[in-house]
């Protein structure tokens, strides 16, 4: 298939009508929003176009000839670490739970650190394309590659899956087209990026989308603080007193909020605990964040794009630059959101949150019915659309990266394949990995996939980043040690999350579903056991102990409670009164759905994925256990085993990772 005709079927694809569904955006609008959505598509079709007629050698395609300035990789690399999760989930955490969302935004940043201290230039200068280039150098090539590959392509299907999922939900609420048609819309563009574009096409469409994320975030936060003479006191001042914030507090904190003024329950929002509420929890989240970015194959595949060492290290600096602004951007789009729309009204459309951002846009514009707040839900909306296919490109092309540089070239055919092999190997990699992204993100359809954004970095900071950094820098590391090391830190982290709250377990969701329907008793409260210290905590993570709630209010069913706003919105001659009584009875008529369709999907069923009926490791995240064991694996294997071109190689990776010489000259080893 050329690409005239790859791009008449996302054409075709993109302009079916008959997968329309009821979305957020009225029928009036639609078309409005198609050309928004299609301007910036054919932005990138061109972009790719442009790029395709550069793209004829391996080192182009993996790394655009090595011909990207720091500058434009500082963008890129914002380009493809901003994905969905930062510009529409922290967004909404930020709008439903305050300072502890912004957190997520604190530890996204801070990563970059450790990325530019210990990672951009050493990697730079002794690897070539991929992950398993860096770790190839000094141990035993083919079996550093092959478990690279594995790791890369592990890290990328679980962060893609949950990037197909949140393209697919995205346009189907925003615009009503089915989600099956919206995750083949998504791996189509993605497709066509990689396959024609390579790294070119995939570089400038992350630079042209991150101009595009910054610029949108830019204008939604000059109208929400313009109010407040961009007066940070005041703006904060705002929340406070806002009674859709209090509310949402209230809701939070239960029993606790009957003690509390109402400027306190707005103070409380923007204090920690209401989100992250074990402190084990957020140390681990953390650690997952800060260690795990520079372990992603994505990212460090960005720093071969830039032609020497200097540039290698001027990126990150742009790169921390754009990011941290930008994050900056999310406190006062959260807060926005929770004091324009209210959070009750984000909730409603989207249990997670995540369409906060999308909808604050729709409101400062003049709401739903005005055609300047369509527009800016429209172009908010299509430039998250385009971040999530272009961080899924860049996914797309380290997987591709590491089937065929890594295994078909570097394994099977012993660094020995024509340059138009590679190229053909990349291509075809390529759309394997992207039917399979297709394939999985439709069949993930409904499932709840948050947890998979922290498993990939969960992976990548307890497989990949211990075996990177010592293998830059302890001269004892080789290839037991970066082997058990990746393999141990990477299934430990995987089997942790499996047995982590982050699963679905039946009968507590059959519970809720019962509470909501049925009605509960006040439940007695379980004083939980005194702990003596940190230690004590620690050793109680994989105990089956949930950690104790306080006592919960008897809970009338909902369909009671239903029926008798019903019957009193008659009596109701107030027209604002009725209004929110209509209003508060479509959310109760919601909740009740949605818990009837929980208990018919969990109907029979008692235990998770894995067995489990309820967690067994108690933490969201598994960094706290998992990134220290694969340090020590890592640490273990090399003592344990002999290699002594590990040994033979690391004056040379010395010199060359301090200085750069030879870089240019870098191969699969």
């Amino acid at each position: 298939m050329n690409l005239k005709s790859f791009l008449a079927f996302a054409a075709m694809a993109l302009g079916s009508t008959s997968c329309f569904a009821e979305g957020a955006v009225a029928d009036e609008y639609k078309a409005m929003t198609f050309m928004v959505f299609g301007g910036i598509i054919a932005l990138t079709m061109y972009i790719t176009w442009w790029a395709s007629k550069r793209v004829h050698s391996a080192n182009e395609f993996y790394a655009a000839g090595r011909s990207i300035s720091g500058m434009q990789n500082g963008w890129a690399i914002a380009g493809d670490y901003l994905s969905a999760a930062s510009f529409l989930g922290i967004a909404g955490l930020i709008s439903l739970y305050g300072y502890d969302g912004f957190m997520y935004s604190v530890g996204f940043l801070v990563a970059y650190i450790t990325v530019l201290l210990v990672i951009a230039e050493p990697c730079r200068n002794i690897g070539k394309y991929t992950l398993g280039d860096i770790l190839a150098f000094r141990n035993n090539p083919k079996a550093s590659k092959t478990i690279a590959a594995v790791s890369t392509i592990t890290v990328s299907i679980f962060y893609l899956t949950a990037q197909m999922v949140g393209g697919g939900v995205l346009v189907k609420t925003l615009i009503g087209i089915d989600y099956e048609v919206s995750v083949m819309i998504v791996g189509v563009l993605m497709l066509a990026y990689v396959v024609f574009g390579g790294m070119v096409a995939t570089t400038w469409v992350q630079i042209v989308k991150a101009i595009l994320l910054v610029i949108a975030s830019l204008i939604l936060v000059a109208l929400v603080w313009a109010p407040y003479g961009f007066s940070l006191p005041g703006f904060l001042d705002g929340v406070i007193h806002n009674e859709g914030v209090q509310g949402q507090v209230r809701k939070l904190i239960g029993t606790a909020a009957a003690n509390m003024s109402a400027e306190d329950l707005g103070q409380r929002f923007l204090e920690p605990g209401l989100f992250l509420k074990s402190p084990i929890d957020q140390i681990s989240l953390g650690m997952a964040l800060v260690l795990g970015t520079a372990g992603l194959p994505h990212i460090l595949m960005r720093f071969f794009t830039v032609p020497n060492a200097q540039e290698a290290r001027k990126s990150v600096v742009w790169a921390m630059a754009i990011i941290g602004g930008f994050y900056v951007l999310t406190l006062f789009l959260g807060l926005g959101a929770a004091i324009k729309v209210g959070p009750a009204n984000i909730v409603a459309l989207d249990k997670g949150g995540n369409m906060a951002a999308p909808i604050l846009a729709q409101y400062l514009g003049g709401g739903a019915d005005s055609v300047l707040g369509n527009f800016f839900l429209a172009f908010v909306a299509a430039v998250a659309f385009a971040t999530i296919v272009a961080v899924v490109a860049g996914l797309v092309l380290a997987s591709a990266s590491a089937m065929a540089h890594d295994i078909y070239v570097g394994v099977i055919r012993g660094d020995h394949a024509t340059p138009d092999e590679q190229v053909k190997a990349a291509r075809i990699s390529s759309v394997i990995v992207g039917v399979v992204a297709i394939i999985i993100g439709i069949a993930a359809k409904g499932q709840n996939v948050a947890h998979l954004v922290g498993m990939a970095f969960a992976v990548a900071a307890s497989g990949n980043l211990p075996a990177v950094l010592l293998t830059l820098y302890w001269k004892r590391c080789n290839t037991g040690g970066v082997v058990l090391g990746m393999l141990v830190g990477s299934f430990s982290a995987i089997a942790l999350v499996m047995a982590s709250p982050n699963m679905t377990y039946p009968k507590a969701v059959i519970a809720d579903a019962k509470v909501v329907l049925e009605g509960a008793p006040a439940k007695e409260a379980v004083p939980a056991k005194a702990s003596a210290g940190f230690v004590c905590e620690l050793f109680a993570l994989c105990q089956n102990a949930v950690p104790a709630k306080p006592a919960a209010e008897a809970k009338a069913p909902l369909p009671m409670k239903l029926a008798k706003l019903q019957a009193s919105m008659a009596t109701l001659a107030d027209p604002a009164a009725l209004a929110k009584a209509k209003k508060d009875a479509g959310k109760m008529e919601k909740e009740i759905k949605k818990a009837q369709e929980d208990m018919k999907k969990m109907e029979g069923q008692t235990a998770s994925l894995t067995g489990l009926e309820k967690p067994f490791f108690r933490l969201k995240n598994p960094g706290l256990l998992s990134i220290p064991l694969g340090f020590l694996m890592v640490i273990l294997g090399s003592l344990l085993y002999r290699d002594k071109r590990a040994e033979d190689m690391w004056d040379e990776l010395y010199v060359r990772q301090n200085t750069g010489i030879q870089a240019e000259g870098s191969s699969g080893h």
